[in-house]
């Protein structure tokens, strides 16, 4: 008699995300955990990979149960589609980008001259997703708000962080972090310029910029930048630990984000933070670190100064508070309830 595969009694999953990404991935091997995940890779380009795409997906939510999709854009759209052809859900993920609509720095799917090839589509997957899941509930009222839904199908799961993985290690140095890709638009949503422009203020203290320089909006920041500022490039998982283990203070000086990762990976290794009061970033923070108006040089400066003169004790409680509010495992059973209470 022949064996039953243990999958057949698992819930089969069609998962779409780029698993470059560290958090979606995180999320796949998650999943993969409880259920029998399958995963289609989203093209990058607009040309015949989308065909294949999409004959993909629709192969593999046939001989699923339900899709979970990262970000909602035109690959999540067409998946949603598929799914309720087939009469299957979906669940999405929301990003940040997908939520939003700043326009005085240009970002966001539902700006106006983006809203055809970026807002569009996240309208429609926010509208008939089964479930949408927000790190933060900053991003719930922005999609509510800008996708012009009732929204009970948004859900609030915070991201979750491993602390026995992004724990400190010895003494900290006097070193400012800051974390992200280097592209024009995320320079701006993420305010590395004025990153770069306080370090001037600090001749001797060492600013660290860690992350990939996709474009050439990264010279901008060089030619400006003192001496003092170190623009690594892209880093591997273990370098990126060790600068969070030696900086004693990490800034996130966005004008949007949902809950940031590195933001909470820093506070985990005692880093203490530096940001502004925009969505999921006081969320993070609370009362352990210091605030900044987006974009204000001046004040930028003052609450770094204050931030490498506080006591080492601050930095503890910044690992606490990320330790006890967002633990990876409350995130794997939310997300699990999730799709179980399908």
């Amino acid at each position: 008699m022949k064996q039953k595969d243990k999958t057949e009694d698992k819930v089969r999953i069609c998962f779409v995300g780029d698993l470059s990404l560290s958090f979606v991935k995180k999320d796949h091997e998650l999943l993969e955990k409880h259920f029998a995940v399958d995963g289609v890779q989203p093209p990058k380009k607009r040309n015949l990979s989308w065909l294949k795409y999409i004959l993909a997906l629709a192969g593999n939510i046939f001989q699923s149960d339900l899709s979970f999709c990262w970000f909602a854009g035109w690959h999540s759209a067409f998946a949603i589609f598929l799914a309720r052809l087939l009469r299957k859900k979906s669940i999405i993920v929301a990003g940040g980008f997908d939520c939003a609509c700043v326009p005085e720095i240009g970002y966001g799917a539902f700006l106006e001259g983006k809203f055809l090839k970026e807002g569009l589509p996240a309208k429609y997957v926010f509208k008939n997703a089964y479930k949408v899941l927000v790190a933060d509930l900053s991003l719930k009222s922005d999609i509510i708000k800008n996708a012009k839904i009732e929204g009970s199908n948004i859900k609030h799961v915070p991201n979750g962080y491993d602390s026995n993985h992004w724990k400190p290690k010895g003494r900290k140095e006097n070193i400012v972090l800051a974390v992200g890709t280097g592209t024009e638009p995320v320079i701006r949503k993420k305010g590395f310029d004025t990153f770069v422009k306080v370090a001037k203020y600090f001749p001797s203290i060492n600013f660290v910029l860690v992350g990939r320089h996709i474009d050439r909006s990264t010279n901008h920041l060089r030619n400006t930048a003192s001496s003092n500022v170190k623009f690594t490039g892209f880093v591997s998982d273990g370098e990126l630990h060790e600068y969070y283990q030696k900086a004693k203070v990490y800034c996130q000086l966005s004008r949007y984000e949902g809950l940031a990762d590195a933001l909470c990976e820093a506070m985990l290794c005692k880093c203490i933070p530096v940001g502004t009061k925009y969505c999921g970033i006081p969320t993070a923070i609370g009362d352990t670190g210091f605030y900044v108006e987006y974009g204000n040089e001046k004040a930028t400066a003052e609450a770094i100064k204050k931030a490498l003169d506080a006591p080492d004790g601050l930095g503890e409680k910044a690992r606490q508070r990320i330790k006890e509010m967002f633990p990876l495992e409350k995130r794997e059973r939310q997300i699990v309830e999730a799709i179980e209470n399908r």
